[in-house]
């Protein structure tokens, strides 16, 4: 993640017209975000809320708009055509909010990002919110509040618990972030560890992560390597049994690979402070801060 949105980035929606997108539109308006267009197929020409203009085609929403961001709630029969058309539009960011996109479509999403400029955060992301700024997709905005921290997570119910305890404490938030669980995503840990490292506003980084796959073993890494920021983790799953997925797609043990004793034994490794429950997290951030 190169960059984070605000006030002033103009936001599409993809798939605004259903109940979920145009539910979700509201809640982003009343926060403060600039929506400009909404996008579904064979409804161009209308208009939600008596201020927002629908558009059949991204590339026509951006070309009437100056959209360079979308938020997306299309059903997952549609959600890879709807991909393809906000990549080849050339968006900056596209906030994947959809569940259950097949793991071999995402594989070819995956290979149509790398050759272009846009960032894709999710599937199955709860989507991103910069306090005081912007709201892309279904974080409470009550829950945030403006501040230094910043926090990404593959779990959404984790992210809402983790930044309401730190509101509560009033330990403010440089953003939030959530990546989704899915086993093929857009984004990794490492992609917003980069960006909260090289940024000014950020003092201070909660990893919330979960067992299946390596992206804290490679998060890890990446944070014994380059990261001078403090870096506090929670790894959900501790008492999972191995070989059966829990909840998301992609939080599944096979073996050894991805267990929770084995993130926890990289992160330890790589200098991380670990915290035994969710609401631990804030006694070891006002160690930090």
């Amino acid at each position: 993640m190169r960059w984070l949105p605000n006030r002033e980035t103009r936001v599409l929606v993809q798939g605004i017209t259903g109940r979920e997108g145009a539910y979700h539109t509201e809640q982003m308006l009343a926060y403060g975000t600039n929506i400009v267009a909404g996008v579904t197929p064979g409804k161009g020409g209308e208009w939600l809320f008596a201020r927002i203009p629908i558009f059949d085609s991204v590339q026509e929403a951006c070309h009437a708009t100056g959209a360079t961001v979308s938020v997306m709630f299309v059903p997952p029969r549609a959600a890879v055509d709807a991909l393809y058309e906000a990549i080849s539009a050339q968006l900056e960011l596209i906030v994947c909010i959809t569940e259950n996109i097949p793991v071999r479509d995402m594989m070819h999403v995956k290979r149509l990002l790398a050759l272009s400029q846009t960032v894709l955060l999710g599937p199955s992301s709860p989507g991103l919110i910069v306090p005081n700024q912007v709201k892309l997709g279904i974080i409470p905005s009550e829950i945030a509040i403006a501040g230094r921290v910043g926090i990404v997570s593959r779990s959404s119910t984790l992210l809402y618990e983790v930044t309401e305890a730190l509101t509560r404490h009033e330990i403010g938030q440089r953003a939030c972030i959530g990546l989704g669980g899915d086993m093929v995503s857009g984004t990794h840990f490492t992609d917003v560890l980069t960006f909260f490292e090289d940024d000014p506003y950020t003092d201070c980084v909660v990893l919330i992560g979960e067992i299946g796959g390596v992206s804290e073993q490679r998060a890890a890494r990446f944070i014994r390597e380059r990261m001078t920021k403090p870096v506090i983790a929670y790894i959900a799953g501790k008492t999972a049994p191995k070989n059966q997925r829990m909840g998301h797609a992609g939080a599944i043990v096979e073996g050894e690979i991805g267990s929770y004793e084995e993130k926890v034994e990289a992160l330890l490794q790589a200098g991380v402070r670990l915290a035994e429950t969710p609401d631990a997290i804030t006694r070891l951030l006002a160690q930090r801060l």
